[in-house]
């Protein structure tokens, strides 16, 4: 049987991690961050490698923090879905007078 709890708490961690997502102070961070990597990977010198491996690395990064926000939201749907199946169940049992 799924933990109720755990469930709950997916639910409520997609319910900040869309409040993250919608925060326009994070996604100009984001965007920012992101330019700035850009820019400063554009003016490496060519021969400077790993200049340009540690920005490019920085720049993916942002993309796997959006990732994971992402992630917890569609587990927090998925999570919430379940509540909703289980909630319904024990209210036919209920009903049934199984319960």
């Amino acid at each position: 049987m799924p933990d109720e709890f755990k469930l709950q708490r997916d639910t409520t961690r997609a319910v900040h991690a869309k409040a993250l997502l919608e925060n326009e102070l994070l996604n100009e961070a984001f965007a920012t961050l992101e330019e700035s990597y850009i820019a400063a990977w554009r003016a490496t010198r060519h021969d400077d490698q790993a200049g340009r491996e540690k920005l490019f690395l920085a720049v993916n990064v942002i993309g796997k923090v959006k990732e994971h926000i992402n992630t917890v939201i569609a587990n927090g749907k998925l999570a919430q879905a379940e509540l909703n199946k289980l909630h319904a169940d024990a209210d036919r049992k209920k009903r049934l007078g199984i319960i």
